[in-house]
């Protein structure tokens, strides 16, 4: 049942249409306008060739389809002595076995036309790689770049669902697999075709026989390629998942290792991630088994094969129906088939593996959580006056609303704090207003603008926010304050250092604002980390700042250095705080108590206090 609207207040609103609701069809149509032509083009191929994971790998090199025909013309021909050493083997044996008066010479040209053939593979070989590696480090380069620029334009919902290890894995592992596969194309599998090509070639214009022979090799590879090909691609699959959750349960575990430390967990913890482990080495196990399966059948069947071809050329021979030298081609030839074939037997794991990998990136890069600002209003200016329409929100997979009919309106300038338990939607509201989450009924109204219908990036780029958890960088701290408006001078940072109240920490610095911080800023303490995220606030110059709780877990005497902070930082600026300690919002213009599903009271702290209502019982748990 749907609560009633909250009675109307001196700075509450009721001008919204009831019960309205939005649906928010996430899109890719736009959201990639600023990518450059490459990104676009990968992302178009992933869309258009989706389930054909082949097909996407073939399309992930247009535009190198020229570099990738050199470097095949380069390979033919650094790979020619393979193929024309057997023939010059024969010629040779056919001289020695059968000598004319210019047997030495004609062996002596055979011979220095083969070192020639050899000696070119020097510079052949160099222009083949120089083509293909540079083909395949542009991809994997352009793939990373699709994923990271994806990443940021997917939802906060779509972050906050998926593991960052996760993620992660794609951007690495997933990337450098696609690039192994790209390898073994251009090397082993192009080596392969070209070989068995050139072979089947030579024996078909010698002796349709032996032909016939040869291709009786083709339906035993078919079918044990069949027969296992099934098993190897799911195999596969479970094996990269089973990684992928790995890599998310290692990055949580790094993370924990304080808070594991503190506990005296660290058996429990190792025993957690050795049974994770105990469970990918089963996966992987199993996979390696019926890879090796797959290969003993393959190598088997093989090598009888080429123990008949030397029965049946040597019969031939004894016939007269071909030369000695001609059996000892044929079985070179056959044997090149017979190391092809099992060649490629062998590579069809990485190929499995590889072509996964193209899907787990297409997982990503065809993702339509994403934030679309195509054709919408971009701000010229803000002057920060925010509105609450009737507003009602529920999570995506939420039973209960968390609030319904939610009405209110912030004057441009003030500062309001929303306090109340724990749950109750207080930081919600903050991510409605950044616009990382959407109203499910009514509007949230930015200088008399539907949110729905702002660029948010545009709007976000005059607005700063400090988290309850302070979330630095690895690099400088001029770096960290400076994240976004690198183009500042050394004056106004200075003076951004001073109103943060940062300059006896800077001071003490061994390098001062250059000094580097440590990951996650764990050189520097909990107050000195939220008054850098503070300072970084003070350098965007923001109309409309949002505080999520940046002293809630302070000692008294950063929270009081914060508070100082604070209080030059929200001057003149429209200013939306969550606070837990009460003591901290006295000289807030409006405190705003949320819980049971709406606004249950609104007003100044010494009239929440008289009026002893919600704020007083919150107020006197604290006392």
């Amino acid at each position: 049942m749907k609560r009633e609207a909250a009675p109307e207040q001196e700075v509450i609103s009721v001008s919204a249409s009831k019960g309205k609701k939005k649906k928010y069809d996430y899109r890719l149509n736009g959201e990639t306008e600023d990518l450059n032509e490459i990104e676009q083009a990968l992302l178009n191929n992933f869309k258009r060739n989706q389930g054909h994971s082949l097909r996407t790998l073939v399309g992930i090199y247009k535009g190198h389809y020229a570099a990738l025909f050199l470097s095949v013309l380069f390979f033919a021909v650094k790979h020619s002595p393979v193929w024309i050493l057997p023939i010059v083997t024969s010629n040779i044996i056919n001289i020695a076995t059968n000598p004319g008066e210019n047997a030495a010479r004609d062996i002596i040209l055979n011979v220095v036309f083969m070192t020639v053939m050899i000696a070119q593979n020097i510079l052949s070989n160099y222009f083949h790689t120089l083509f293909y590696s540079r083909a395949i480090r542009n991809v994997e380069k352009d793939l990373r770049g699709a994923l990271v620029r994806k990443l940021q334009q997917l939802s906060i919902t779509y972050h906050n669902e998926m593991q960052s290890g996760r993620l992660q894995s794609k951007i690495m592992r997933d990337v450098e697999q696609v690039e192994t596969l790209s390898r073994q194309v251009f090397i082993s599998i192009l080596s392969i075709i070209m070989n068995i090509v050139v072979a089947f070639g030579v024996v078909i214009t010698n002796s349709l026989t032996v032909f016939c022979f040869f291709l009786a090799t083709v339906p035993v590879a078919v079918c044990i390629m069949v027969v296992f090909k099934g098993k190897i691609k799911s195999y596969n699959r479970e094996f990269r998942k089973d990684m992928e959750e790995t890599s998310a349960q290692v990055m949580e575990m790094i993370e924990m290792i304080p808070v594991t430390r503190a506990h005296a967990l660290e058996e429990m913890e190792t025993d957690k991630m050795n049974h994770r482990l105990r469970h990918v080495a089963t996966s992987g196990l199993r996979l390696d088994m019926v890879q090796s399966y797959f290969s003993s059948i393959s190598w088997v069947a093989f090598q009888i094969f080429q123990v008949l071809c030397l029965g049946f050329t040597g019969y031939l021979a004894s016939r007269g129906r071909i030369s000695v030298g001609e059996v000892v081609m044929y079985q070179t030839y056959f044997s090149t088939i017979v190391a092809q074939v099992s060649s490629i037997i062998t590579l069809l794991p990485i190929i499995s593996k590889g072509l996964e990998s193209v899907d787990s990136i297409g997982d990503v890069l065809l993702s339509m959580d994403v934030e679309d600002n195509t054709d919408k209003e971009k701000l010229p200016s803000l002057r920060g006056e925010i509105r609450f329409e009737d507003v009602g929100f529920c999570y995506k997979d939420g039973e209960n609303a968390v609030f319904e009919h939610l009405n209110l309106a912030i004057e441009a300038g003030k500062t309001v704090a929303f306090v109340g338990e724990s749950g109750a939607g207080k930081t919600t509201i903050l991510n409605m207003v950044i616009g990382f989450l959407h109203a499910t009924q009514g509007r949230v109204l930015i200088d008399g603008h539907d949110i729905e219908g702002l660029d948010l990036g545009s709007y976000r780029s005059r607005i700063a926010v400090v988290p309850q958890t302070p979330i630095l960088f690895s690099g400088t701290l001029r770096e960290n304050i400076t994240y976004g408006k690198e183009d500042i001078s050394d004056e106004k940072l200075w003076e951004v250092i001073e109103a943060a109240n940062l300059t006896d920490m800077v001071k003490k610095l061994p390098d001062g604002i250059d000094t580097n911080i440590m990951e996650h800023g764990s050189n520097l303490s909990g107050g000195q980390r939220q008054r850098v995220s503070i300072a970084r606030a003070f350098v965007r110059n923001p109309k409309i700042l949002i505080l999520d709780e940046a002293t809630s877990a302070l000692d008294s005497v950063a929270e009081e250095k914060i508070r100082v902070a604070t209080e030059r930082l929200v001057k003149d600026r429209t200013t939306l705080i969550v606070a837990h300690r009460l003591s901290t919002i006295k000289n807030a213009d409006v405190i705003a108590v949320i819980g049971h599903g709406g606004l249950q009271e609104i007003g100044g702290y010494e009239e929440l206090m008289e009026k002893k209502g919600e704020f007083y019982k919150l107020r006197q748990l604290q006392i």
